[in-house]
């Protein structure tokens, strides 16, 4: 008998559709205060006080990232009953004018995402090395290479930069993929790696990378993530291009508050904690989830770095 008010409830919670349209786009997106306002086009304390309630009710997960805190819906813990409540508001929200309005501004919100890190390394190319060196040491990206240096493997380096990772890799395994989006990363990379036969070198989004399906038995994305607008998605790609059994190598920052590196370096995230990039890993379709903090370089200025990896599971 107590179940029935507890989803009366819920429904009058979904009743109110500037609440069904948050779960809309939260379902696919993950978003901050001011992004939402932006996304539905109401102020603040609207935003604010919708995202308290469904927090409260249970249709919201949250984290802190600096001094904002970013909304997403719990679709992966939400009892069947209210999952099945949810299907039923969807259907009727999907078609709706507003829906398609607040698609559409997600869209540019996104975009705007985007272009912050394209900015960033279009002027930035020159001086990589040396701002990479400053902020996390001369090393801190080969320390998690020792597990994958099977000489058999085909080894991309997603994101590849000015190509330190894929010149280190080379020696020791049959072919190494670098792909980057930034042309000015591409040139740097190419200056570096023109000479070493087993490196190729390819232009490429990491929301689309320019590889077959399961090409690769190793792939790596090294201080990339917190550069792009949906690492969710990035991570299915590299999922994608991943022969089942593979294994991704990530290395990225530790969780901090640094909100100075959105303006000045163009991040889009201010680090990943273990659950939140567990949880993607999994849902993208991999397994073995290990997450470990590394040693940090005392000349090193910048946050902290973790080296996590995954295998890739059959295709699904």
């Amino acid at each position: 008998m107590s179940a029935a008010p507890s989803l009366l409830e819920q429904m009058s919670v979904l009743a109110e559709p500037i609440r069904g349209r948050l779960l809309l786009v939260l379902e696919a997106h993950e978003c901050s205060v001011s992004e939402l306002c932006t996304v539905l086009q109401l102020p603040q304390s609207t935003v604010s006080r919708h995202l308290r309630l469904l927090s409260d009710e249970g249709w919201l997960t949250s984290r802190a990232d600096g001094t904002s805190r970013h909304y997403r819906m719990a679709a992966r813990t939400l009892p069947p009953e209210l999952a099945q409540l949810w299907r039923l508001v969807r259907r009727e929200l999907e078609g709706s004018r507003a829906a398609a309005q607040d698609a559409k501004r997600m869209g540019m919100v996104l975009a705007r995402r985007r272009e912050g890190s394209k900015a960033f390394f279009a002027t930035a190319a020159g001086e990589w090395d040396r701002l990479r060196i400053e902020l996390f040491g001369e090393r801190a990206e080969l320390l998690g290479l020792l597990g994958l240096l099977d000489p058999a493997w085909v080894v991309g380096d997603l994101g590849c930069g000015g190509g330190q990772v894929a010149a280190a890799l080379a020696p020791f395994v049959t072919r190494v993929v670098a792909v980057d989006e930034s042309p000015e990363m591409l040139e740097a990379a190419r200056a570096r790696l023109g000479l070493l036969p087993n490196v190729l070198v390819r232009r490429g989004a990491l929301e689309a990378l320019p590889l077959d399906d399961a090409q690769l038995d190793a792939a790596i994305l090294s201080l990339v993530l917190h550069h792009v607008a949906e690492p969710a998605h990035v991570l299915h790609e590299a999922a994608r291009v991943l022969r089942p059994g593979g294994r991704l190598l990530l290395v990225d920052m530790l969780p901090h508050d640094r909100e100075e590196y959105r303006q000045a370096m163009g991040h889009a995230w201010l680090g990943f904690d273990e659950p939140q990039l567990a949880a993607w890993l999994l849902d993208a379709g991999f397994a073995d989830v290990r997450y470990r903090p590394l040693m940090p370089d005392p000349r090193a200025r910048g946050p902290g770095l973790f080296a996590a990896s995954a295998v890739r599971l059959a295709a699904r």
